[in-house]
């Protein structure tokens, strides 16, 4: 089958999605072809070795990767953001045609929505049928955002979006998403439930898997319970209730590890250091095998989102596959079930945006609880820790 992969971000972005699709996809033999952007992401800067230019295409692994330059900014603008977008759904558009004339199907990694407009050319041209990935919900991810216009022309974009989105739903032959809550929005805000199909996201088990607890070098301290949180420091991560809750806590042996970048990572340093939580600790960017490392010798996984309808995201991927116990989202509105806070072993949950206060008014740290008493995990190797999730949300209940 002749295979075509529109995607904004490729690797060496940290794209895995996209790029572990298209390279299996070709182990088994299908003819696969991508229409990406010059890599920038996360910093916005175009990565060395690479230089913008309308013609260059590589082959790699068996997959021809054909990039389309791209105004490169990743800030708090946005401005800015709109025209990395628009700028990739332009010069992508441009491409399509050509590139990916006789593609049997079209496969649409969204974010950002926009990314789709090649394939909707091509679809419209050429009849191709689209499948189209979602790991965020538009409009509200877009419009929730601190970048966002508010008021009136806040709502005239929600509606502009929202009626893009529609569309973009109706045509698609196929709508994947990546948990089951976000089916049954899509499902209530009028997309057909027969082409609306969940798919979790996966990690690679070469990488993120059950392994004895390592000695991480001294960014998780022996002796102190650390929790550790790896991803985007977004704005949709909320994190500086995190921050302020480890503050809280360093007096009782807690550290809190950041490991990962992002827009609002310069604003949580300055939050750390008016504060004095020296037991905040940042460890920025790291190679997929080094967090690996830092997963084993962490006491607890943080998954930590603002409280939002399309809060169901990705970042729980690989902490699936390195604990027996699957971490907890801090949405006050999860998209996807969760077990009982009394589930022993498994999750501790607190009130959104608060540091739980105990009778006396101290702040109750989440203990390293004892996991005895919970069943094992499958195969050899396979080791009982924790995850616990710090509530980031804005309004609303814990949802415990």
């Amino acid at each position: 089958m002749r295979i075509g992969i529109v995607s904004q971000w490729f690797p060496p972005e940290p794209a895995f999605i996209p790029g572990s699709l298209a390279g299996e996809l070709a182990r088994r033999g299908h003819d696969v072809r991508v229409l990406t952007g010059f890599p920038n992401y996360p910093d916005g800067v175009v990565y060395p070795g690479f230089r913008q230019q309308w013609r260059h295409r590589r082959q790699h692994d068996g997959v021809t990767v054909r990039r389309v330059p791209l105004f490169a900014s990743h800030d708090n603008s946005g401005l800015r953001r709109a025209g990395n977008y628009l700028s990739f759904a332009a010069s992508s558009s441009a491409a399509a045609l050509p590139y990916l004339r006789g593609a049997d199907v079209l496969y649409v990694y969204h974010p950002p929505a926009t990314a789709a407009a090649a394939a909707l050319l091509v679809h419209l041209a050429l009849r191709t049928p689209l499948v189209l990935h979602v790991q965020d919900v538009w409009p509200d991810a877009v419009t929730a955002s601190t970048m966002a216009p508010s008021g009136t022309a806040g709502r005239l974009l929600h509606g502009a979006l929202d009626a893009v989105m529609r569309h973009l739903y109706a045509t698609a032959a196929a709508v994947v998403v990546i948990a089951p809550g976000m089916r049954d929005l899509l499902i209530g805000r009028g997309v057909d439930p027969g082409k609306v199909h969940t798919s979790l996201n996966w990690t690679d088990e070469t990488v993120f898997r059950p392994g004895p607890r390592t000695a991480a070098d001294d960014l998780v301290r022996p002796g102190r319970c650390t929790v550790m949180f790896a991803g985007n420091l977004g704005h949709f991560q909320g994190l500086d209730s995190a921050v302020r809750a480890a503050h809280a806590t360093g007096r009782d042996g807690v550290d809190l590890l950041l490991v990962g970048s992002g827009v609002q990572e310069t604003r949580l340093r300055a939050l750390a250091a008016d504060l004095g939580a020296g037991n905040v600790r940042f460890a920025g960017r790291r190679p997929a095998a080094h967090v690996a490392e830092l997963h084993t010798a962490a006491d607890f996984q943080l998954v930590s989102l603002r409280a939002l309808p399309c809060s169901a995201r990705s970042s729980r991927r690989s902490c699936r596959r390195r604990w027996r116990a699957p971490p907890r989202s801090s949405s006050a509105r999860p998209a996807t079930p969760r077990p009982s806070c009394t589930t022993p072993g498994r999750v501790w949950c607190a009130r959104p945006r608060t540091a739980t206060p105990s009778r006396n008014g101290s702040w109750t740290p989440p203990r390293c609880r004892s996991t005895s008493d919970a069943p094992r995990g499958p195969g050899p190797g396979w080791r009982t820790r924790r995850t616990c999730a710090c509530s980031s949300a804005s309004t609303g209940s814990s949802g415990c």
